[in-house]
């Protein structure tokens, strides 16, 4: 059973689609289940101006990307990545054992996001 945060963010995702002029974008897929999912990442000084995320996969993956991208909003990449995987877990109103991949799978991709960022 799946928390009304949860469906919510599933049937009703913030910041879904693509940037076209993003600092960073990538896809992350988690190889057991399969579910991917992509951000798309702008700065504008230091800050997380605009940040949108494509799921494909369960209901809770795409849900744990609309959720990911309404915390980290306005953030420093500094303060993005301490974004630990149980505040993710909450913002959504928990997750079913069976489907805690999910929020690791948002986090690896805003992990490989700001890394790129660093790095480019």
């Amino acid at each position: 059973m799946y928390s009304s945060q949860l469906l919510d963010h599933f049937q009703n995702p913030r910041n879904a689609g693509d940037l076209s002029d993003a600092d960073a974008t990538v896809e992350i897929e988690n190889p057991v289940c399969g579910d991917v999912i992509r951000l798309s990442v702008k700065f504008d000084a230091d800050r997380i101006a605009e940040i949108r995320f494509k799921a494909k996969g369960c209901v809770p993956s795409m849900a744990c990307g609309s959720a990911l991208t309404e915390i980290v909003m306005g953030k420093t990449a500094e303060e993005a990545g301490r974004l630990a995987r149980e505040d993710l877990v909450r913002a959504v109103g928990g997750l079913p054992p069976a489907s805690s991949h999910a929020a690791q799978l948002a986090l690896d991709a805003l992990t490989a996001a700001l890394a790129q960022i660093e790095h480019g």
